[in-house]
């Protein structure tokens, strides 16, 4: 495949920024690829591994000369980052993001953008409860959305951008941020917060021991315990600046939850069977888009389940 942007900046080189290099090796979609962490420990991790094809000591170092520049901080790191970055970055040259929430970044990120660059917010909707530079893999955003929020921006740029992405495996859309923010707070935002909650009210019961919870969790509640494993300063962050649209699915999601209780005290079987077949229906939606399997324990390995 041909170049796309000759020369790719990624800025923070954890899970994502570790996936894109390699998806844009095995792509051929970048001439050369440069990275910066935070870190020491991690820019040395991403030198020894062969993450980036230059690794540098600076952020601003890392973003000049580059035609993409891509902000893979944390979301409540952003607006540090792109102050910092701000006077370096090229003339023509493409800024995005990687963030789970798109409001909050573009009012952090918008104020230090220069006239003369592109800034198109960006979200691939990827992941594992894994972190770190080590933790990437080519493969990570293969038939997975990605949805750009360009918001005015240019409308070649924004089209570059996406042809980008799906090089690197992914189905890609365009959104309005504050529907993006509404949907992820439906699809990812809640779901997170309660698997965290879940897991831990599991910690707290008294009268089931730590043994039992491990040696005798059910699929369900293990599924839990892998969301809830995610990066705790990203879902800290992402639960701050999206903080309207969590909330307000989280209060509906209360309700339902409410009124399952009740149909639970009632022995009210027809509403909870008829719940349950409604809600069996959007899973067998996520499967025919593709977006999971329909094998058992969710595609892993039986023997280690």
């Amino acid at each position: 495949m041909a170049v796309i942007y000759d020369r790719v900046a990624l800025i923070g080189l954890g899970l994502i920024a570790s996936s894109m290099f390699w998806a844009m090796k095995r792509a051929g979609v970048a001439g050369e690829v440069v990275g910066y962490a935070r870190s020491v420990e991690t820019r040395d991790t991403a030198r020894r591994i062969g993450l980036c094809d230059v690794v540098c000591d600076s952020a601003a170092e890392a973003v000049a000369g580059a035609d993409l520049v891509v902000l893979c901080v944390p979301v409540g790191a952003m607006d540090r980052v792109a102050r910092e970055i701000a006077p370096a970055l090229k003339p023509g040259a493409v800024l995005s993001d990687v963030g789970s929430v798109k409001r909050a970044v573009i009012e952090a990120v918008g104020p230090y953008v220069p006239e003369d660059v592109h800034f198109i917010a960006a979200h691939p909707l990827a992941g594992t409860e894994q972190s770190g530079p080590e933790a990437g893999f080519a493969e990570l955003f293969d038939n997975r959305w990605c949805l750009l929020t360009p918001e005015g921006a240019d409308p070649g740029e924004t089209a570059r951008l996406r042809r980008f992405w799906e090089a690197l495996g992914s189905k890609v859309d365009e959104m309005d941020p504050d529907h993006h923010d509404l949907v992820l707070a439906v699809t990812s935002h809640t779901p997170h917060l309660i698997a965290y909650t879940m897991v831990g009210v599991a910690d707290d019961l008294g009268r089931v021991t730590d043994s039992e919870v491990v040696n005798f969790s059910a699929a369900g509640f293990r599924d839990f315990t892998r969301i809830a494993a995610s990066d705790p300063t990203m879902w800290r962050d992402v639960f701050l600046t999206n903080k309207d649209a969590t909330l307000e699915i989280l209060g509906r999601f209360t309700e339902e939850l409410f009124a399952l209780q009740r149909a639970i005290r009632q022995g009210d079987g027809e509403h909870l069977h008829a719940y349950f077949t409604r809600t069996r229906a959007i899973r067998r939606g996520i499967i025919e888009a593709g977006q999971d399997t329909d094998v058992p324990n969710f595609g892993r390995n039986p023997e280690k389940s």
